[in-house]
C-alpha cells in the first residue's frame, strides 16, 4: 500500500469549495477523471454517514475493479470540518483482492497565500493513504489531478 498527495487551487472561497465537497450533485460533476462518469448511489454528508459511488469508464475498453468498465466503492465520513476538511474511509466493492483493503482520503483545505503573485481562493490537498499496490501510483495521482480540476471549474463557474 501506498500514499498519494496532490494539490490544487481552486479560485473561490474555502466554503464554496467545501459545499461541492458534500454534495451530491456536486460529487457526481467533479468526482470522476477524464473518460468516466459518476453515479451517486449513496450520500449521507454527516459524520459517520455513508456513500456509495460508482466510477464508469465512457470508452468499452476501460477496464474496472468492480464490474466490466466500473469502479464501485462506498464508505464513510470520518471527519467533516466546514471549510476546512473532509476525510473519508473508502474500500473498492471487487472480488479482486489485489484491489481490497480501507483507504483513507483527506482533502484539506486551506486559503490560499495573500501575495501579489498567488491568485486569491482555495488551496486543496488530497491525500490517499492505503491505496492498494496494484494500482498504479501514477494513475492514482492523474485521476485525482482531473478531478480536482473538475472541481475548480465547477465551483468557479459557481455552479454548485
Amino acid at each position: 500500500m501506498y500514499t498519494t498527495r496532490v494539490t490544487g487551487h481552486v479560485n473561490a472561497p474555502r466554503a464554496a469549495v467545501y459545499a461541492a465537497l458534500v454534495d451530491a450533485d456536486a460529487i457526481a460533476k467533479w468526482r470522476a477523471p477524464e473518460g468516466m462518469s459518476t453515479q451517486v448511489h449513496v450520500f449521507e454528508p454527516r459524520e459517520g454517514g455513508a456513500f456509495r459511488i460508482s466510477l464508469t469508464y465512457d470508452a468499452p475498453t476501460g477496464v474496472g475493479k468492480s464490474e466490466a468498465r466500473t469502479d464501485t466503492y462506498h464508505g464513510r465520513f470520518v471527519r467533516l470540518v466546514p471549510g476546512e476538511e473532509v476525510v473519508e474511509e473508502i474500500e473498492f466493492e471487487t472480488q479482486d483482492p489485489r484491489f481490497g483493503g480501507l483507504m483513507t482520503v483527506t482533502t484539506t483545505l486551506t486559503d490560499a497565500a495573500a501575495d501579489e503573485a498567488a491568485a486569491p481562493g482555495t488551496d486543496v490537498l488530497i491525500v490517499h493513504e492505503g491505496v492498494p499496490d496494484s494500482v498504479p501510483p501514477a494513475d492514482n495521482e492523474t485521476g485525482t489531478r482531473m478531478s480536482l480540476a473538475h472541481l475548480a471549474a465547477l465551483v468557479e463557474a459557481g455552479r454548485r
